[in-house]
């Protein structure tokens, strides 16, 4: 699609980010003096390579941030299973999520800093490129990268596709954009029914639902780092508080504390928050540990901050009971139960979950998850689980069985994904 042909609110856009263009250098030089963007690789968001093209078909991946980029992995890992030939891309948006791939990418896979969505910097990136296809997930409408990408003649598929009230409501306000930007998907599979509904009401033919956090394998762990820290645990009981946010760190903490737990691990979503993490819980009163730091965990430690990346699969392999964290606050929407599933793990979430609340509503009804409503019913519900070990265990199977159910979705997917992969 020309920019001429494109409705007026896109074409608009269009012109408006050219014109910022000579800005962006500045603006993320400001943001890596925040820690927001690698100073290194700054080309890269301005559509400047750091690496050859390989030869062949490429097949681009894209998640903005570390949750999309990690529910890409199974995906990646069953394209390289079945269609070893082509190569493969993957561009995300954050450092956290670079520093992931890094240490999970299967070797050969290739990572780039998505560009910016202006129009120099999405001719740059597409013009090294040249993807045959494109995977994008979750809800990253960017105009310019997009219809550019169709203008290519990149088959393009939205998966898990995820859009809240408020975001449809802002692109019904221009319905001829909404389907131009849709309608350049050749496959667009919904996370969820109220996304499904939404993206019908904006034009969008909607195909089976996906949700690709569902499924792949357990998490990663390093045996001999699970056995030196099961050590240090000892006979301790263990809860973990999993992708934490401001405010739910000493809240879950507590409600450990007066459910007799003697051990509770924190790992913060943001692992840079991990000193001022620290420091609220040794105001509130915790013998603490920083990992990140190397503060041994020892018998008088009461709170272990896990403020590491990419050692999730190791604190939940350790845990008794898991408090799913982003749920004890509102706004931020809950965060994916399905890591600590797939590791036969009884949870807790609190009541903000509505990012994942189908999943949640599910497996509470199997009876795979529970859900507190507040601190008082959070220290209530840890302290059945760790005083009684047969129902922890009855939870954490019917959440074991539930996550092994999902991964019917992924042959789906992929089945529907064959006709727009290069041959």
């Amino acid at each position: 699609m020309s920019g001429k042909s494109r409705p007026l609110p896109l074409a608009l856009y269009a012109a408006a980010t050219g014109l910022l263009a000579p800005f962006a250098p500045a603006l993320l030089r400001a943001r890596a003096r925040q820690g927001k963007e690698d100073p290194a690789r700054i080309g890269e968001r301005l559509g400047r390579a750091s690496q050859p093209r390989p030869a062949g078909p490429l097949v681009w991946l894209h998640g903005v941030s570390v949750g999309e980029t990690q529910s890409l992995l199974p995906l990646i890992a069953a394209l390289k299973a079945r269609r070893p030939s082509l190569a493969l891309l993957v561009t995300s948006g954050t450092v956290t999520s670079a520093e992931l791939l890094a240490q999970r990418l299967p070797s050969g896979v290739l990572h780039q800093f998505a560009p910016v969505d202006s129009p120099g910097a999405v001719a740059r990136f597409l013009d090294h490129w040249g993807p045959d296809a494109g995977l994008l997930v979750e809800s990253e409408l960017w105009p310019n990268l997009i219809l550019g990408a169709q203008a290519r003649g990149v088959r393009l598929a939205l998966l898990s596709a995820r859009i809240t009230e408020a975001s449809a409501g802002g692109w019904a306000r221009s319905p001829a954009a909404a389907r131009a930007l849709l309608g350049a998907f050749h496959l667009v599979m919904p996370q969820d029914a109220a996304t499904a509904e939404r993206l019908r009401a904006l034009g969008a033919a909607v195909g089976p639902a996906l949700n690709l956090k569902l499924v792949g394998e357990a998490l990663p762990a390093d045996a001999a780092e699970v056995a030196r820290l099961g050590k240090a645990v000892g006979s301790r009981k263990v809860v973990l508080a999993a992708s934490t946010h401001p405010g739910e760190e000493t809240l879950i903490a507590a409600a450990a504390r007066d459910a007799g737990a003697p051990l509770v691990v924190l790992a913060p979503r943001h692992p840079d928050r991990g000193e001022a993490v620290a420091a609220e819980l040794t105001a509130a009163g915790f013998k603490v540990a920083r990992r990140a730091v190397g503060e041994a965990l020892s018998a008088k430690t009461t709170a272990y901050v896990a403020d590491t990346l990419g050692e999730m699969g190791l604190f939940l392999r350790l845990a008794d009971v898991v408090v799913m964290g982003g749920s004890f606050v509102p706004g931020v929407g809950g965060h994916n139960p399905l890591e600590a599933a797939r590791l036969g793990k009884a949870m807790i979430t609190g009541p903000d979950a509505f990012n994942a609340r189908e999943v949640y509503d599910a497996m509470v009804a199997e009876g795979a998850a529970l859900e507190a409503a507040d601190a008082a019913a959070l220290a209530r519900e840890i302290g059945l689980l760790l005083g009684d070990p047969k129902a922890a265990q009855r939870v954490g199977q019917a959440a074991l069985t539930y996550a092994e159910r999902q991964g019917a979705a992924l042959d789906q997917a992929l089945s529907l994904l064959s006709p727009l992969l290069p041959a």
